[in-house]
């Protein structure tokens, strides 16, 4: 029988990573965590977000990232597009990676 129902998010996870209290602890303990594949997997598509985000054009995206379009398409869907992404959107705008809305139309 088909599982329906998701697992539960590891609360404590998320608060060590809230309390990491540097880069070099903060980049450690991803180490630690995850394999080089799965962290190059989560920073390339960071990358992806910031650059749909600055409106750049999906092969421009491919040749700076080496993402597939599946992948960028992926980011666009289920980070960008959706409620889940609203923190994601947050975050780059609050580092100052691209234009918040109040900034694209002076």
């Amino acid at each position: 029988m088909a599982r329906n129902t998701k697992k539960q998010r590891s609360l404590p996870l998320y608060e060590a990573i809230l309390s990491l209290k540097d880069m070099d602890e903060c980049t450690r303990f991803f180490d630690d965590l995850c394999t080089p594949t799965e962290l190059r997997s989560m920073e390339q598509r960071y990358d992806v977000a910031v650059y749909l985000l600055q409106d750049q054009v999906y092969t421009e995206i491919l040749q700076k990232t080496g993402a597939s379009s599946a992948t960028i398409s992926r980011v666009r869907r289920n980070i960008l597009d959706n409620e889940a992404g609203g923190a994601m959107r947050e975050l780059i705008l609050r580092q100052g990676l691209v234009n918040g809305p109040e900034e694209d139309h002076q």
